[in-house]
């Protein structure tokens, strides 16, 4: 007789089952690679100008052709991946770096804690989130770095919003009052009991939340807040395309389709894994 499987084994055969939520996650890994391997792949330098071959349709030369300075579309796409993963990843760690140890202060502090946290959250939440990561990057000034930053603080209340009401439901629970009644200190009980049991909500929201950051970051860079020129960015490629949409349209299909994939692909993934780590979505 085979042993029962353990919760992960389960998780990972309830999500290796939705097939569109594999399809996601290897599109990723595509995306991870084509990053990782820039160097490698890319056929040339993606801010080297060449003005003898400015605005060229896609041809054996140049497979995505080349923009208004000359520079090849395929290496600078393959480039700006880095800027968007990265920017994508970073962000998501500020959020939850932020927002998973205030939802736990608040859900296991109650009273005037949890007041005081909750109506900050609802204040950041009343803004539209990219309104608020536009404001932040402008006051910081333009720069990726600046951006990932800005885009993190923005994105800090979602995170903040699920950690603490996870943290409200494991505290309901009798593993937690034991530890209680054992004599575990509030951070121990905090660390050892309850934080184990809100990672799958809080890595599902960061699943989604890293494609929200991609869209974020690519918006930042269309207004020139983000990644700055030459270096190549999804969003910098679309702001430079917009004045060439009829003459050259590639300009903007290619970056454009980028970021419409890699985007899909995380939200495809974060709802397979949504369903996998959730008991009752498993069948």
């Amino acid at each position: 007789m085979k042993p029962p499987l353990s919760p992960r084994q389960l998780a990972i055969r309830a999500f290796l089952h939705r097939p569109v939520a594999v399809v996601g996650l290897v599109i990723i890994v595509l995306f991870v690679t084509v990053a990782v391997l820039a160097p490698v792949i890319a056929p040339y330098d993606p801010i080297a100008t060449s003005w003898t071959a400015i605005r060229k349709a896609p041809s054996a030369a140049h497979w995505m052709g080349t923009d208004e300075n000359g520079r090849d579309v395929l290496s600078r796409v393959t480039y700006g991946a880095r800027a968007s993963l990265l920017a994508g990843v970073v962000s998501v760690l500020i959020a939850a770096g932020i927002g998973v140890p205030a939802g736990l202060l608040a859900g296991l502090s109650g009273r005037w804690v949890d007041a005081v946290l909750s109506r900050i959250v609802d204040a950041m939440l009343a803004c539209p989130f990219l309104i608020l990561a536009i404001a932040l990057a402008a006051f910081l000034g333009p720069d990726l770095t600046n951006a990932m930053i800005a885009i993190g603080v923005s994105t800090a209340p979602r995170f903040m919003r699920v950690a603490r009401a996870a943290t409200l439901d494991a505290a309901s629970n009798d593993y937690v009052e034991a530890a209680r009644a054992l004599g575990n200190p509030p951070w121990r009980v905090a660390l050892r009991h309850v934080l184990p049991n809100i990672v799958p909500p809080v890595l599902v929201q960061g699943t989604l939340a890293i494609a929200a950051a991609i869209i974020a970051e690519a918006s930042l860079s269309f207004l020139g807040l983000g990644q700055q020129p030459p270096e190549p960015s999804w969003g910098s490629m679309l702001n430079s395309a917009q004045r060439f949409l009829s003459q050259a349209p590639w300009l903007a299909v290619f970056p454009g389709l980028a970021i419409f994939l890699c985007v899909l692909s995380f939200n495809l993934m974060g709802d397979g894994l949504r369903d996998a780590l959730d008991p009752r979505g498993r069948r």
